[in-house]
Formats: structure tokens, C-alpha cells, sequence
């Protein structure tokens, strides 16, 4: 159940409409002319992630604007892999970016679904990806890839996989066969036992539940889902468990600010911040 919890309002297919973050409202600084990075963001999924990590981990830096696609069924219910894997294929992916980029001038691209790789596979989600910048002419990344890339930077041989608290144990399946699929051991591989509302999530709460569940034998913990807003934990629970923590949004603004070219640091996100892709 990937796209969030039960119960959210019906959507028609298409698009949702555009949403941009405004950093001042979000009590946050508003950024500069001089260094604000235009982000925009595409996914199949319903609760708010990139959205608001991004302003946390990057205040006063970012403009996020993000465009949403109905579920393929059109009745706004839990996103199956067959309705994420539809969403990441031409032409319907095309005229989502093709929107995105008509409402709002961007920088770079991010498509936000850790569990729509997990679907379609590693080497489909960097055709994906590859076909996105061709059509926009921009750098694009993706969430499972930029968590590829970042385990390889930080040397990870042995994961252990969180899925959000919707996640169906099929999705934590498909995560384990992604990585493995990429050299990796993936030690573990299931949902955080946490409230199926994403708002009522607590980074103390995250931090908790993971430092008590990874595995011994982990190297280091990714915890997937954009929707799952996770990055609040990260700094406590490396302290905690002394290994790298990488979280969906925090891997694919990693992955952004590198393809923009932004060289600001990054505090109290993680180990990750420390190196470059």
C-alpha cells in the first residue's frame, strides 16, 4: 500500500493539481534570487513527502513544485504494481513532465516513488529516467537509483530495508529483490510497525522502532517510501545504531543538489551529506 494510507479523497485520472512549496509559509526562510534551486518533483503517490522534507533538510535554499498523478484505476486507492508500473511509461510519464514544466520553471527533476523501482526494476527506472531528461532537457533523478548510488558511496555492502507503514509485505519483497538485484545483501527487508498516517509519524517514534529492529548485520539502513517522512530521525538514530541512515527524500535531494551543482553543506541529515555522487 504505497501511496499512503486508507482513505484518502478520490482522484480522477490525470493530473493533480500543481503544488508548490512556498519556504516562508512552511516556516522556513524564503530563498534567494541568488540561490534558490527550482526543484520539481514527479510522483504517483498522494502523501506529501519531497515536498516538506526537502524544506526541512534545505531551508531557505529550495522551490519545490510537484505534480501528482491519479492512480491508474482513477478510484484513489492503494497504488498496486501494476498501477505504478502503467504510471512510469510513455506516454502518460511525458505529458505528467510536460505539465510540470508548463506551470512552473525548474532546475532539476526528482520522480519520488521508491516503490515504483521496486516495481519495474532497477534498469527500467534508469530508462526512465534517461528518457525524462531527454524530453525535458533537464537533469532527472530517482529515488531508488540516488539510493543505489549513495550505498555505493558510502561503501554498503549489507542493507537493511525500513518500508513505510503501508507498505504490503509484496513491496518490502520487490525492495529486497531491487537491491540484490545491484550487488547488494539485503539483510532484512520489512514495514516500520508505526501509524499508518504519515502525519502522525515522530521522528522520536521512527528512531525508536528502527534502532530496536535493524539487524546486527547491516551496514547501513535505507528507509524507503517518499511519503514516509523519515528524515526528522536520521541524525538521532545513526547516533543510536553508529551506521549511515539514508531515507527515500534524503537520497533523491542528495542526488538533486549534486546534478544542480549546489555546493552548500547539509547538518544533522545524515553521513551521507559528507560525500558527493
Amino acid at each position: 500500500m504505497p501511496a499512503g494510507p486508507p482513505g484518502r479523497t478520490p482522484r480522477l485520472w490525470g493530473f493533480s493539481p500543481i503544488l508548490v512549496i512556498d519556504p516562508a509559509e512552511a516556516g522556513f526562510p524564503a530563498p534567494t534570487v541568488d540561490t534558490v534551486i527550482r526543484i520539481g518533483v514527479l510522483t504517483p503517490h498522494a502523501a506529501a513527502g519531497p515536498e516538506a522534507e526537502f524544506a526541512a533538510m534545505a531551508p531557505g535554499r529550495l522551490a519545490t513544485s510537484v505534480t501528482r498523478v491519479a492512480d491508474a484505476d482513477g478510484s484513489g486507492g492503494p497504488a498496486s504494481p501494476a498501477a505504478l508500473r502503467a504510471l512510469t511509461a510513455a506516454p502518460f510519464l511525458n505529458r505528467a513532465a510536460e505539465q510540470l514544466l508548463t506551470d512552473h520553471p525548474v532546475d532539476v527533476i526528482g520522480y519520488a516513488s521508491t516503490t515504483s523501482a521496486y516495481v519495474i526494476g532497477f534498469d527500467a527506472e534508469m530508462a526512465m529516467v534517461s528518457r525524462l531528461s531527454q524530453l525535458t532537457g533537464l537533469a532527472v533523478a530517482a529515488t531508488s537509483a540516488s539510493a543505489v548510488r549513495a550505498l555505493r558511496v558510502l561503501q554498503v555492502q549489507r542493507v537493511a530495508l525500513i518500508g513505510a507503514p503501508w507498505f504490503d509485505p509484496e513491496f518490502n519483497e520487490l525492495g529486497a529483490a531491487y537491491f540484490s538485484s545491484q550487488g547488494f545483501d539485503v539483510v532484512s527487508s520489512a514495514s516500520a510497525g508505526l501509524s499508518q498516517d504519515p502525519r502522525a509519524i515522530e521522528p522520536a517514534a521512527v528512531c525508536e522502532w528502527a534502532s530496536r529492529h535493524v539487524d546486527a548485520a547491516a551496514d547501513a539502513v535505507f528507509i524507503g517510501g517518499n511519503g514516509f517522512r523519515a528524515a526528522g530521525a536520521i541524525k538521532a538514530l545513526e547516533a543510536a545504531i553508529d551506521r549511515p541512515v539514508l531515507t527515500s527524500n534524503q537520497v533523491l535531494l542528495w542526488q538533486l543538489l549534486a546534478q544542480a551543482d549546489d555546493t552548500s553543506e547539509i547538518n544533522a541529515y545524515g553521513r551521507l551529506f559528507m560525500h558527493k555522487p
